[in-house]
């Protein structure tokens, strides 16, 4: 089905919006939370702070939800979804394998496309629980992202190219794993200057073989 074009009006709105949240974003990076201010955000992108709540009633903590939905759910929600594009992929242990790799680096790409975010979320995420309708969605975002990995586990289950074990736990072990590694090098960043790097990673890719081995090939040596 094709979809409309936007009219012009809609376009310039569009470009509004992206243009007040790259300025949020990076106010909130320099800055944090607690010490920007609407009137450097709006400054930053060039609108007066009128336009910013005609697009952002809630001020500041809608500009922060508005990009963790955006940012974090809806960014990891697309590498997800273009990790499968073939079903045929999950029909072996070995293409198996290669699938979850590739998520596993698309994952940790989009961590290093948008580190400046993921620091901010790190600094800021206890303002989830401060909100309890916020931290409720936040929640149920999480779970639609485990419930989005749970599905090719389980077709790849269904295949014999993995053990039949609950996918489930399986969704959240391989999710938590990558996010482990992440949360490492963000509490790396954050240590005082001279700290060692806690883990011993590289480029996303080589990360991500080094959390797909222990997956899939675990600890012990092989015969």
């Amino acid at each position: 089905m094709e979809v409309p074009a936007l009219s012009r009006r809609d376009r310039e709105r569009l470009l509004r919006r992206t243009a007040i949240l790259d300025a949020a974003r990076a106010v909130f990076a320099e800055k944090g939370y607690e010490q920007a201010t609407l009137d450097e955000v709006a400054e930053r992108a060039e609108f007066g702070k009128g336009t910013l709540y005609n697009y952002f009633p809630d001020g500041k903590e809608d500009l922060f939800f508005t990009l963790f939905e955006e940012v974090v759910v809806g960014g990891l929600g697309g590498v997800i979804a273009e990790a499968f594009p073939d079903p045929e992929a999950l029909a072996t242990p070995g293409g198996t394998r290669a699938a979850f790799r590739g998520l596993i680096e698309g994952l940790l790409t989009h961590f290093e496309n948008h580190r400046d975010a993921m620091m901010i979320f790190m600094k800021e995420g206890h303002r989830m629980a401060l909100s309890p309708d916020r931290n409720e969605t936040a929640a149920r975002h999480w779970l639609g992202i485990v419930d989005a990995v749970q599905r090719p586990i389980e077709a790849a289950v269904r295949n014999g190219a993995l053990r039949a074990l609950p996918t489930r736990p399986i969704a959240h072990l391989l999710m938590g794993n990558v996010r482990g590694v992440i949360m490492a090098h963000l509490d790396a960043e954050c240590a005082p200057s001279g700290t060692p790097e806690p883990l011993p990673f590289g480029s996303a890719a080589e990360t991500a073989e080094f959390i797909t081995t222990i997956l899939f090939d675990g600890l012990l040596p092989r015969d």
